[in-house]
């Protein structure tokens, strides 16, 4: 007896055991859900945006550059506007509906706008609210996507039509409203037929389950997983109402690929299928998103739209069959073409250069996660107008020189920033710009050659005691005894010596051996540091050929260098971010501009007389008929062989560097002045609207020298030019010449105008 009892207490405390092991997984289980489906449900990447678009009477505006940023936007063109995202263009008279957005800054309502636009700028501006400055909202650029590279636009249930819940419930789940997470009826229906099939072969998945196992579990076709996904289903029932379970499933659910990224939820399906809010989709558009969740690759418009459209009508059919759709929409809908529009380009492609350096940059002050994951806004300095002609005038160049037998390897980057500001507002990575890979731009350390120049000739500069622009210096033959017994003797580029020159025209056309000269009796030390001081960081190795740019720099690099000159000696730090915004609109870090003066004013003006000569008589003197009656400075850069051609320079309003060149470092055939200064002038041409400005700082006063020997003159002789020096060092005039007030007067007349 004792036995039979000691027997029964065994059995019940092993049948005790599973019971124990279930509880205690559904526990775990309980906790899952509660503690991660609530808050935070989803990796929501940050969304990089661009400059906005400010619009107002006097803005510089032309009616195609409008044309592309409200394509670049996703505005409809249509007859008449009457929803946010719709515009009109009828010759120079423009309308546009702007949907509104939340700048970090504050919002921008929508607004019914109309503009007339002559001239190339805005001559009139009426909104229906009166305001007389207003702001597109900004163009997307890209996101920081989290590992998977799902992306999604969250949207409330209140913001999903009726009509597409209606249609999704019907089709996926008919008894949505009924169940308790499972369906008795479907797991019934599934039993046999996965019995008949001697294995899984058919799923009885609720909306509720399919959520949970697109969330949660993985896409296997196990009884463990299946029995796993029921129970986690029941338990999500449990604590959260039907609302919100079909909200978090109209969020999570797949819908199809763009490139790399994965698109999640229908709001972000809405924006990439047809460019259009999903609270405005009509009920066909619908019908075909509610389509692509039996198979978003299987369904996909673009690629099979027979197939689409099939199942479009479908969908259409069972809601009405099930009682949830009107049949006379469902027949409108029906009667209407698929409709798709182009392909949306992919987002991850669009601008990948400047993307890079925005998350180079972010990386700096944020953690991977928190930049993939919690839905930031990133406000750049970007201007989309300013890329498309960087990008086109460096593929056209390209394209040029290959039809004209250079290698079809040719290759090339643009930065493109603002003086003063140090705005990254443009950035070509190669001379395809939609590829994603190797960023010439930013990584490709390529010699400089004569980009260097400046650099020395600005060290001697800031030596008024000793040099200014009228100073005489040697272009013959220079001879260098190295630590190891070698002579180092540079060549200038026309392999010609030319005897003493004036300083300023020794930069101008670019000439070698008054440069190496120059530079090595300066000091080596003396130059590095005014390198450094221009925003170099990098080491660079005291050798005598770094006078004559044997520096590898990446085009970026370059950037800074010449952002400085063109700040008038003030280093401002390169910037392609304006601000960190987080969900709920707070500003979590703003980038203001930085300024650390590092070069006495009145140097650096002298040395950017010298840099516009460049333009005039010296290296760059295409730019005379390129950009005619455009003042500006810039420095043409050849390396050994011809295997790089630069040039940098700057406006009043832009600063570029352009680089030609080749990966494997063969030869190109081009030189600066053949290959980048000719891109850089169409970018100019196309997108600068201010010349230098000249106005001498206070310590800056103008004497004439004789252009030949230096020595100060009148400006009455025939060979006497105006130069800037610092005061107090102007020269003493050793010529005069008495022909007439004249070419005084033409001369001062010039200079006021």
């Amino acid at each position: 007896m004792s036995k039979n009892v000691k027997g029964r207490g065994l059995w019940w405390k092993l049948l005790l055991i599973p019971v124990f092991i279930g509880l205690a997984v559904m526990i775990y289980l309980d906790i899952i859900i509660r503690s991660t489906f609530d808050e935070n449900k989803w990796a929501v990447p940050s969304t990089v945006y661009a400059r906005p678009l400010e619009l107002y009477e006097g803005a510089a505006l032309t009616v195609a550059d409008l044309k592309t940023e409200l394509g670049l936007l996703g505005y409809k063109f249509v007859a008449r506007p009457t929803k946010p995202g719709q515009a009109n263009i009828r010759g120079n008279q423009v309308h546009i509906y702007t949907p509104g957005f939340q700048f970090s800054d504050g919002l921008e309502p929508p607004r019914n706008i109309s503009l007339l636009l002559n001239d190339g700028m805005v001559a009139k501006l009426d909104t229906d609210d009166g305001a007389g400055l207003l702001r597109l909202e900004p163009v997307v650029i890209g996101g920081i996507y989290p590992a998977h590279n799902e992306d999604r636009l969250l949207v409330q249930l209140s913001e999903v039509p009726t009509s597409l819940q209606a249609m999704l419930v019907a089709v996926e789940d008919d008894s949505f409203y009924e169940h308790f997470g499972i369906s008795v009826r479907g797991i019934g229906r599934a039993l046999v037929a996965n019995i008949k099939q001697g294995g899984i072969s058919q799923g009885a998945s609720t909306l509720t389950q399919q959520l949970v196992k697109n969330y949660y579990l993985s896409s296997e076709r196990t009884f463990s997983r299946k029995a796993k996904e029921a129970l986690m289903a029941i338990l999500l029932e449990f604590h959260f109402s039907k609302d919100k379970i079909l909200e978090g499933y109209i969020n999570e659910i797949y819908l199809g690929q763009d490139g790399p990224r994965a698109i999640h939820g229908f709001g972000l399906a809405s924006q990439y299928y047809f460019k259009t809010p999903l609270a405005d989709l009509p009920i066909d558009k619908q019908a075909l998103l509610v389509a692509l969740v039996r198979g978003a690759s299987y369904y996909n418009p673009w690629r099979n739209p027979e197939r689409a459209l099939k199942r479009r009508d479908l969908v259409l059919d069972i809601a009405v069959r099930e009682g949830r759709l009107d049949s006379e929409l469902a027949a409108t809908a029906k009667a209407k073409p698929l409709g798709m529009g182009e392909q949306t380009a992919s987002s991850t492609k669009r601008f990948p250069a400047y993307l890079d350096l925005v998350r180079r940059q972010l990386q700096r002050d944020y953690k991977v996660e928190d930049l993939s994951e919690n839905g930031l806004s990133i406000f750049t300095h970007f201007d989309p107008l300013v890329q498309s002609s960087a990008e086109s005038s460096l593929t056209k160049s390209i394209a040029r020189h290959k039809r004209n037998g250079l290698s079809a390897k040719l290759e090339g980057a643009v930065v493109i920033t603002r003086p003063n500001t140090g705005a990254v507002i443009a950035i070509v990575g190669g001379a395809n710009a939609r590829y994603a890979g190797f960023n010439r731009a930013i990584d490709a350390k390529r010699q400089v050659g004569s980009l260097i120049k400046p650099a020395v000739y600005l060290t001697a500069l800031e030596q008024p005691e000793k040099y200014n622009l009228s100073t005489l210096i040697s272009d013959d033959e220079y001879n260098l005894n190295l630590p190891n017994g070698d002579i180092w003797s540079p060549k200038n580029y026309d392999k010609k010596d030319h005897g003493e020159v004036l300083l300023y025209k020794a930069l101008a056309k670019s000439y070698n051996q008054a440069t190496a000269r120059l530079g090595n009796e300066i000091g080596l030390d003396k130059v590095i540091n005014t390198i450094h001081g221009l925003g170099v960081e990098q080491r660079i190795a005291a050798l005598p050929s770094v006078t004559l740019g044997a520096v590898d720099m990446t085009p970026l690099t370059v950037a800074q260098m010449y952002q400085t000159l063109s700040a008038d000696g003030f280093y401002t730090p390169l910037l392609a971010i304006n601000a960190v915004v987080d969900p709920k609109g707070n500003v979590l870090k703003r980038y203001p501009l930085a300024v650390d003066k590092r070069f006495d004013a009145g140097s650096v003006y002298m040395l950017r007389h010298a840099m516009q000569a460049v333009t005039h008589e010296g290296s760059g003197r295409a730019l005379e008929w390129l950009l005619p009656n455009f003042e500006v400075a810039g420095k043409t850069g050849t390396t050994n062989d011809l295997r790089d051609s630069w040039f940098a320079g700057f406006s009043g309003d832009m600063m570029a560097v352009v680089w030609m060149g080749r990966d494997d470092n063969v030869t190109t055939g081009l030189t600066g002045s053949s290959g980048a200064l000719r891109v850089w002038a169409d970018i100019f041409r196309q997108r600068s609207a201010l010349p230098i400005q000249n106005l001498p700082p206070q310590n800056i006063t103008v004497g004439w020298v004789d252009s030949d020997t230096g020595q100060g003159s009148q400006g009455s002789c025939l060979n006497s030019i105006p130069l800037p020096f610092m005061s107090g060092y102007e020269p003493e005039i050793e010529l005069r010449c008495n022909q007439g007030v004249k070419r005084v007067i033409e001369w001062f007349r010039d200079l006021v105008e």
